[in-house]
């Protein structure tokens, strides 16, 4: 039985000699297909690095963005964003902008350029030093802020506290940029480690990384602080000794334990000074914690003027948990619920002594009076 064209004007039959050859013919026809595709993948590849050559533009490729511009855009691409006829080197409808969302890293969605190849394989989302650190004080609310400030686009913060400055300086700037989260052209990665506020080396190693690094100072009444800090201790101590006792050197003669890390972290005067070696008052920006608390999107404004922000954080991101006591963020895009901080936070305060209350109060009355003049703001202690 022959095999024949419809048309009839060809026909093989069963003892042809070119019908073994079929099967070959389709073969080779399958690999030359396979190489073209091959070198289109190649030569779509290449071209965006031959055309970066001065004065080379090779067919059907677009001169290179400058490399500020082509940054800005390029670096969201994500390996799930790419059509697989780009990679390929298949025919393919013009892209004049390609939008990808970086769910990992901002969630925003980004402009892009008309070359997806050389887009793809640069990128400008890279780990920094960090731009802003908050570094103190601790029980005053830096995680309240941290947290809040998480909310802007424009800000990439490390959850965790590093402690490099005071616990792991001798590690290296590298293993600290490590640490950092990803960012992008135009967003400031920050971090906070609320004892570098009272770390005495802190300050020249800060300076020694970056001069123009920008410091934020969450501070709080001093006598609340110290209560705070003992609530947090005997949490997880509940043999400690009492607030009192820990508080005097002498209960009789009233003399304060200034040793104690509780009430030495409350000389907030006496820790400026150490900074004020190395970073102008301008470069250093103080946060009321009772006002982080009353009015958060007010202080949070203040906060991304001095970074140099666009005012994202307002009233619409905060409500007030009466049950914790603090506000919290309400839900975000995509999020089902409501962001709290832990139940480590906003700990009920154990009784003390309105006697010795009113003593660390006179305590830290000059010191408070020293910490205006140098601020140039009365935080209202007294």
């Amino acid at each position: 039985m022959g095999q024949c064209l419809s048309d009839g004007s060809f026909c093989l039959n069963d003892t042809s000699p070119l019908l073994p050859l079929l099967p070959q013919v389709r073969r080779k026809v399958v690999l030359l297909f396979a190489m073209l595709c091959l070198w289109l993948y190649m030569f779509y590849s290449c071209s965006d690095s031959c055309a970066s050559v001065r004065g080379l533009v090779l067919p059907g490729t677009v001169p290179r963005l400058p490399a500020e511009s082509q940054a800005s855009i390029t670096s969201a691409l994500a390996t799930d964003a790419i059509d697989p006829k780009i990679l390929f080197g298949l025919p393919q409808a013009p892209l004049t902008a390609v939008r990808v969302e970086r769910r990992k890293e901002t969630g925003r969605v980004l402009a892009d350029s008309a070359s997806p190849i050389s887009s793809f394989f640069s990128s400008s989302a890279n780990k920094k030093l960090p731009q802003a650190i908050i570094i103190g004080v601790k029980k005053g609310g830096t995680r309240a802020l941290l947290e809040f400030l998480r909310v802007h686009p424009d800000v990439r913060a490390v959850g965790a506290e590093p402690h490099f400055f005071d616990r792991s300086y001798d590690k290296g700037l590298t293993w600290y940029r490590d640490l950092m989260p990803r960012s992008l052209d135009g967003q400031i990665t920050m971090e906070k480690t609320p004892s570098y506020f009272v770390t005495k080396e802190a300050p020249a190693r800060i300076s020694a990384m970056s001069k123009d690094t920008k410091l934020i100072v969450v501070v709080r009444d001093p006598v609340t602080r110290a209560i705070s800090d003992y609530t947090q201790t005997l949490s997880k101590r509940p043999d400690i000794p009492t607030f009192e006792s820990l508080t005097f050197k002498n209960r009789t003669t009233g003399l304060i334990d200034t040793s104690w890390s509780a009430i030495q972290i409350g000389i907030y005067a006496k820790h400026l000074e150490n900074w004020l070696l190395y970073f102008p008052i301008s470069q250093i920006l103080f946060v009321s914690g009772e006002r982080l608390i009353g009015d958060p999107a007010g202080e949070l404004g203040r906060v991304q003027d001095f970074l140099g922000l666009k005012r994202v954080i307002t009233n619409k991101n905060f409500y007030f948990n009466k049950t914790k006591g603090f506000p919290c963020l309400k839900k975000s895009e995509g999020s089902s619920k409501s962001h709290c901080l832990g139940k480590n936070k906003g700990r009920t305060h154990p009784n003390i002594n309105q006697e010795v209350v009113q003593r660390l109060r006179e305590f830290y009355r000059p010191f408070n009076m020293k910490f205006y003049q140098m601020t140039g703001h009365d935080f209202g202690w007294d």
